[in-house]
């Protein structure tokens, strides 16, 4: 049996209980809130799911990504001359209690080169943790260092919840 809820009307109170009168369609037909027996549930409609595909053709399926070594940590190099930029930007820190993560990387810099990318978590520079480090300190540390050992993760979900945290 399909069931379609439909926007609520105006509540209704009965004994010190305030309930929403529901249009339900049934099938194509129209049946009010009150023939139901309480309580009735609101429910998103229903989406199909993907079509099953067998486990021994997953591995050559588009849908199918099983290259989880993206995810690995990963150790960067950079040498920075003085006073030169160093090619990517970062954002976050320990006020978000997400991390400190690349946001921006410049295109043909070394950063680049070296496979840094954005989303990427920056987890220690120097052997210095940046899992829990306020932003300033992040900052001064890399931009005073000559040379950068950084260990990284590639971390998109906490990458966007780090975004969508950030107010500009």
């Amino acid at each position: 049996m399909l069931v379609e809820c439909q926007k609520p009307s105006a509540p209704v109170v009965a004994k010190k209980k305030v309930y929403f009168r529901w249009v339900t369609t049934v099938m194509d037909q129209k049946i009010p809130y009150d023939d139901y027996q309480l309580p009735v549930v609101f429910l998103p409609s229903y989406e199909s799911p993907p079509a099953w595909i067998a486990p021994q053709d997953r591995i050559h399926h588009p849908d199918y990504n099983n290259e989880l070594t993206q995810f690995l940590p990963r150790t960067i190099i950079l040498k920075k001359p003085p006073g030169a930029q160093l090619g990517f930007n970062i954002r976050g820190g320990k006020a978000s209690q997400l991390g400190i993560f690349i946001s921006k990387v410049v295109p043909d810099s070394d950063a680049h080169r070296a496979g840094l990318q954005e989303g990427d978590q920056v987890l220690s520079v120097n052997d210095v943790d940046f899992q829990d480090i306020e932003h300033s300190r992040a900052v001064e540390i890399l931009k005073t260092a000559r040379e950068i050992l950084m260990r990284v993760r590639f971390f998109p979900y906490n990458y966007q919840r780090q975004k969508e945290r950030t107010v500009h």
